[in-house]
């Protein structure tokens, strides 16, 4: 049965344009977009309608780093593949791209084949990943090739963690010529781990157990080291470079130089580092491990710098790095020991709403806000224009928001598996109302009305801003 479906009156919002438009939706797609109250849009007619009068129409969100069911220091992230995308929908993000782990020892294959299991039938919303090599050696490297040709088309090194995902800079160096050559994207973990696991032993010899010490030895300036060798090594191979969640003033200084010499460097951060910062870890009575994530939050100041990168494109997209653990049971496991607690923030669910507020707050404009939560992390992917726009031919993966709904982020209303919020009593103007999923409602009118499994593995084409 074909259904389609009118979303009428609303203010349709793309990275490119803003106008007052009627989408027309059949068969999962976008069939049709047109001015509202022109002939073409009255002519119209549809099984659904949906008013948005007042109401934005914009993409569904693009989360390109979430750590669902993620192993991590002895324990597993809380969101589970079907408890995570349900909370993304009901954050307005329809497709996530998540991490397959190869662990030590064991090949490409066996690690994808793991995640694939994972997800299969699990998803309310579409998703795809990337691969985290942790063994470098001729075996992996020819399996990146097999690996780009199935659709996972990005693969993720650690300069942190040793012991764990660490890949030393030879390592590095011939991944990134191994994706020169098939076009993969290597996403980089970008902090001088060695050195940080120096400072970690000084400090607990110290006596400086407490969280915020995570902070205080995960210096900005090994984040920004690490990002220089990044680059340096990526134009020795001649490959482009993703770096991930960047939280420093100084590390995004110098992926800003190598972007003025036009290379292929791309920068990611994440709302933690635009909202949160070390007053959060520094919160009394072991509060702190709360926001205990990799790379940490950083002193208040960076966060001007960060802003000011997502606005001169120096930085071009937001992902969550969503990675949840909860603090009863998980994050207590590093009491007494900053070291043991589990790295990671749930965010999944906030993304959108908290890039709205700064919308309102005068940091971005409306398009931006699309461009770097929806459609660059699409073409960054490659996704788009399937994914992170609103165009004829593109799933209807369309979410209506009130730009005027008043909300106070809280765990106690949240759908992320967790049981705290990095934003609890954070006001926020602004929330998603509902959802499409390739044409299916996964929210309607703030009701979950979608299903483990409706989301479907998306195979990804390479990066396109490589030529």
């Amino acid at each position: 049965m074909s259904t389609r479906t009118l979303i009428r009156g609303g203010l349709v919002i793309t990275a490119a344009d803003e106008t007052h438009a009627d989408v027309l939706i059949e068969d999962g797609r976008i069939a049709a977009i047109a001015a509202h109250g022109s002939t073409v849009a009255q002519g119209w007619t549809a099984d659904r309608v949906i008013d948005a009068t007042d109401r934005y129409v914009i993409p569904g969100g693009v989360d390109a780093h979430t750590h669902m069911e993620l192993p991590f220091g002895g324990t597993f992230a809380s969101d589970t593949f079907e408890t995570g995308t349900r909370a993304a929908a009901w954050g307005g993000t329809t497709t996530i791209v998540d991490f397959a782990v190869q662990s030590q020892g064991q090949s490409l294959r066996a690690g994808l084949d793991a995640w694939y299991a994972k997800a299969d039938g699990q998803c309310a919303i579409d998703y795809g990943f990337h691969m985290i090599l942790s063994d470098v050696n001729e075996g992996s490297l020819k399996e990146m090739d097999r690996l780009v040709e199935e659709g996972i088309t990005s693969f993720k090194l650690f300069m942190a963690y040793p012991g764990v995902f660490y890949s030393d800079d030879g390592q590095i160096l011939r991944a990134m010529q191994r994706a020169e050559s098939n076009g993969g994207l290597i996403m980089m973990h970008a902090e001088n781990g060695i050195a940080i696991d120096v400072l970690v032993e000084q400090a607990l010899a110290r006596g400086e157990r407490d969280p915020r010490y995570h902070g205080e030895v995960r210096k900005a300036l090994l984040e920004a080291e690490a990002t220089h060798r990044a680059i340096q090594l990526a134009r020795v191979a001649g490959a482009p470079l993703y770096v991930v969640h960047v939280s420093a003033e100084e590390a995004l200084a110098e992926l800003a130089t190598a972007r003025d010499k036009g290379l292929p460097v791309f920068g990611e951060t994440c709302p933690q580092y635009l909202f949160l910062s070390t007053d959060n870890l520094a919160e009394p009575d072991f509060e702190g491990a709360k926001y205990v994530c990799s790379t940490p939050l950083r002193p208040k100041e960076h966060q001007a710098a960060l802003w000011r990168g997502l606005r001169t494109n120096d930085l071009q997209v937001v992902s969550t790095d969503h990675c949840p653990f909860c603090f009863t049971g998980q994050k207590e496991l590093g009491r007494g020991d900053f070291s043991k607690i589990p790295n990671g923030l749930p965010g999944v669910e906030n993304r959108m709403d908290l890039l709205h507020q700064a919308v309102v707050d005068g940091h971005i404009t409306r398009r931006r806000w699309i461009e770097i939560a929806c459609a660059t992390p699409a073409r960054m992917f490659g996704l788009y224009p399937k994914k992170g726009t609103l165009a004829p031919g593109a799933d209807a993966d369309v979410v209506i928001y009130d730009p005027h709904a008043e909300q106070t982020v809280s765990a106690e209303t949240h759908h992320m598996n967790v049981d705290y919020s990095a934003y609890e009593g954070k006001r926020l103007t602004g929330q998603v109302e509902t959802v499409l999923s390739r044409g299916e409602l996964v929210i309607e009118q703030r009701r979950f009305t979608g299903r483990a499994g409706h989301g479907g593995y998306v195979p990804r084409a390479t990066c396109q801003y490589l030529g």
